[in-house]
């Protein structure tokens, strides 16, 4: 008798992917963040073969956001096609496997290398085969273009470890990586920021609603992409590309936000659960500026608010508005945030995108403004771990 409710927590927890991926991901954001910070101030050593910022990348680029996009993918595919969501032991061993590449990339200077690339580099082909192997079944075709994200960022992480392996450092995989992973963002954000905002807005403050999609939202993709291509290649070829590339990311920049003004952002301020979306979403725009005016005025530090503009600002917000939101609608809860949330979750990850760019922008203050960045990033990880945890576990 002791045993059942045991086992009944073990059933729920591998009912869905985000009651595994979501919380998981949020300790891995946490851990890596609270490891770097101090490894970075020279106060901490991580035993892994990488680099330090080599490490740091990687975790949050292939560890913490494909957790994300995991537990986001495979409780969102049910809904797209109609059939089972991936639950049980198949689950269970995917978990394991991304667990895997974690453990051992951060204790590779122990064991060496090889076994832990290997294993880092087998979840996201086995991510893309489950999603792929859903989507072909249900002849959902307009979800492929996800999959081409996750073939990219996948290829990405190859190139990252050739990288390292040949030069001892990261050239092009790091912006080829961000790239697909703001692609996405912009994907998905299209979708289901006007949807999220639409109901909300239905329910309660009638009146204009958000555009559907059209040929401008394309068009601002394309651009995006384009914008980003260039700055890719521009890591090989500054001189020839910088002007083209600093003007393609500032037009891309304008086009994002008079996209997200389509989408009625300002009329959803009274409900902290639809406007933090907003706010994730605005993050794309800053990023792609910041990135530009770095380029045409040849500024690495605003080069490096930009980068951190979409992964602290875009990447962390965006992650933690999702993850809540969907925890939430997933266990029965109402669709509304919490003053927990509101404020030590939502409120704690934008200070830390506010500092992490300011940080970049003023490294004189990076004794401050850096550990102010990392403490808020720990804190609103693991504010979702302790308030979201109790939800994850309830039968839902």
């Amino acid at each position: 008798m002791n045993n059942l409710p045991r086992i009944s927590v073990s059933r729920r927890l591998l009912s869905g992917g985000f009651r595994l991926f979501f919380p998981g991901s949020a300790l891995v954001a946490a851990f890596s963040v609270a490891a770097w910070v101090p490894w970075f101030l020279g106060f901490l050593h991580v035993p892994t073969s990488l680099p330090p910022v080599a490490w740091h990348q990687h975790e949050l680029l292939f560890g913490f956001v494909p957790a994300v996009i995991a537990g986001f993918l495979l409780t969102a595919v049910p809904n797209w096609t109609g059939r089972p969501g991936l639950s049980g032991l198949p689950l269970l061993l995917l978990f394991v496997l991304w667990l895997a590449g974690r453990v051992s990339i951060s204790l590779s200077e122990w064991t060496g290398p090889i076994v832990p690339t290997t294993l880092a580099l087998a979840f996201l082909p086995a991510l893309a085969v489950i999603v792929l192997r859903e989507l072909v079944a249900a002849g959902n075709r307009r979800n492929y273009k996800i999959v081409a994200v996750l073939a990219i960022l996948s290829a990405a992480q190859v190139l990252f470890h050739l990288e390292i392996d040949r030069y001892g450092r990261v050239e092009v995989a790091d912006r080829l990586s961000l790239s697909a992973i703001v692609l996405l963002i912009t994907i998905v954000a299209g979708r289901i920021i006007p949807a999220f905002t639409g109901n909300w807005l239905k329910a309660n403050n009638p009146g204009r609603m958000p555009a559907a999609f059209s040929g401008f939202d394309l068009t601002v993709m394309v651009v995006a992409a384009a914008a980003l291509l260039l700055w890719i290649l521009a890591s090989r070829s500054p001189e020839m590309l910088a002007l083209p590339s600093g003007i393609l990311m500032l037009v891309a920049g304008l086009g994002h936000i008079l996209r997200q003004a389509r989408w009625c952002p300002e009329r959803t301020y009274r409900e902290p659960l639809v406007t933090v979306l907003h706010l994730a979403y605005l993050f794309v725009p800053i990023g792609f500026i910041l990135a530009g005016t770095g380029i045409l005025a040849d500024d690495a530090g605003f080069g490096s608010a930009g980068v951190h503009a979409w992964t602290t600002g875009a990447v962390g917000i965006m992650t933690l508005a999702v993850m809540t939101r969907a925890t939430r609608g997933h266990t029965g809860q109402a669709l509304i945030a919490p003053w927990t949330t509101t404020w030590l979750i939502y409120a704690l990850i934008i200070l830390s995108a506010a500092a992490r760019i300011a940080a970049a922008l003023a490294p004189a203050q990076t004794m401050i403004l850096l550990p102010l960045a990392g403490l808020a990033w720990i804190l609103a990880f693991l504010g979702y771990v302790v308030f979201y945890m109790p939800l994850i576990l309830r039968k839902g």
